[in-house]
């Protein structure tokens, strides 16, 4: 038996042995989590500056060998000028650009492809917006396992380029990312492949998760008050929030920490999340005709809708949406007020911050984290 188990995010349903090879729930089809079997201290976070110093509350089991290029400990940047800018007392911007294979998609493939070579699995595969097909395709490298991306034809043509240099079968698909994911898991069924789609299994969030223990840790074992974070299929969102219960629960925070607000951030040309979250919805209903160039955010029917929305209005947060002429100004905005290569995913969070303290929605002596996801230059060409 492995020292955690998987729970159904939205039924009773239980897998007590966590080793054993997982989708989504048999029960209810709604994704899986993992849960650990006792308690994680704090004083098990040690070794190397990476996610892995968080190895103890990680999918692991003794002796495993992880497949890793050195992922995390990206840095959490304070811009007093920037802050100034937009509005609020501080501001800090977490930089996943840096990663592995440029984008916040290492933390979480890493450790879906590290369970997939543990489990033996015959290959992985994947639909992609992007940044997630060349994490795969790295990390399927690294562990020498075959792999096959499924991409829409509009992705940019850095990202696919970087997909083919690490070697994994690329096939291109008309339409969006929810077209790319039927193609995904028609060939995974047919070659038996792991589709590591996100939240289709439960691994990614752990991987995912790390990224809220690492700004608790860089702020000095505290939380800011708000979060904010580029939302396409919300892994990255659930994660977070996740990590925050953990610390809470294992008492690696102190007892009266007060939990921040979660908010995402969309494109106005696919924004099912917001959409859903100001109608008072549980669930998002699928954007018609999704259009963005921040190709990351162009999910129009995201599989962890309800955990990312219960998540939103658990925390007492809010979602945002933000024009393309404003992602564009956001990015700029953050890339020249500060010297990081943002994506416009991460100008979508600048800007959706600067809109919702001008509407009153974000206090003005509020100290916000926000997320800059994955790296400009993959978008430039």
């Amino acid at each position: 038996m492995s020292p955690w188990s998987l729970q159904c995010s939205a039924c009773a349903y239980a897998q007590p042995d966590g080793l054993k090879l997982a989708s989504l729930c048999p029960d209810c089809g709604q994704p899986l989590l993992a849960r650990y079997a006792s308690a994680v201290p704090r004083t098990a976070i040690t070794g190397e500056a990476s996610l892995w110093r968080y190895r103890a509350a990680l999918p692991l089991v003794a002796g495993e060998r992880a497949v890793t290029l050195g992922e995390g400990m990206t840095p959490l940047l304070e811009l007093p000028h920037l802050a100034a800018e937009i509005g609020v007392r501080r501001l800090w911007v977490k930089d996943e650009g840096i990663n592995p294979t440029a984008s916040f998609k290492a933390r979480g493939l890493m450790m879906a492809v590290t369970r997939a070579k543990a489990l033996g699995l015959p290959g992985v595969c994947v639909p992609t917006a992007g940044n997630a097909g060349i994490a795969l395709a790295a990390y399927a490298a690294a562990a020498a396992l075959p792999c096959r991306i499924f991409a829409p034809e509009t992705t940019p043509p850095p990202i696919l380029g970087s997909i083919r240099a690490f070697g994994a079968e690329l096939e291109l698909v008309s339409g969006h990312i929810g077209d790319a994911g039927k193609a995904t898991m028609a060939f995974a069924k047919e070659r038996g492949f792991f589709n590591v789609a996100t939240v289709r299994e439960p691994y990614r969030v752990e991987g995912m998760k790390t990224m809220g223990y690492e700004v608790a840790e860089q702020l000095g074992w505290r939380l800011p008050d708000a979060i904010v974070y580029p939302t396409g299929g919300g892994e990255g969102t659930i994660g977070i929030w996740k990590a925050i219960g953990e610390m809470l629960d294992w008492g690696w925070l102190p007892p009266d920490t007060r939990r921040p607000r979660m908010i995402i951030a969309q494109a106005a040309g696919c924004a099912p999340l917001v959409r859903a979250f100001a109608a008072g919805e549980e669930k998002a209903t699928p954007w018609e005709a999704p259009a963005t160039h921040a190709s990351g955010l162009r999910v129009p029917g995201p599989l962890g809708d309800r955990m990312t929305l219960r998540t939103l209005r658990e925390s007492g947060g809010d979602a945002e949406a933000v024009s393309e002429e404003r992602i564009r100004h956001g990015t700029f905005l953050l890339a020249s007020r500060s010297g990081i290569d943002a994506a416009p995913e991460g100008g979508c969070a600048i800007e959706a911050t600067r809109q919702l303290v001008v509407a009153g929605r974000l206090a003005p002596e509020s100290e916000v984290v926000v997320f800059n996801t994955g790296s400009g230059a993959s978008y430039r060409w």
